[in-house]
């Protein structure tokens, strides 16, 4: 899934959740598996939002 968000896109994410913190440049490896979770679904709805 990562590789079909710009890193743009994926921070904002991260932003919006509250891990910037977290992120090393464009490794996100230090979230925890909780906040990828999270992470993803924050995504799917972007993306259907975009869709309507």
């Amino acid at each position: 899934m990562a590789k079909y968000l710009s890193d743009r896109t994926k921070y904002a994410l991260a932003r919006m959740m509250g891990v910037t913190h977290l992120i090393q440049g464009s490794y996100y490896g230090n979230l925890s598996s909780r906040d990828c979770g999270r992470f993803v679904q924050k995504a799917i709805q972007l993306a259907e939002r975009a869709i309507r």
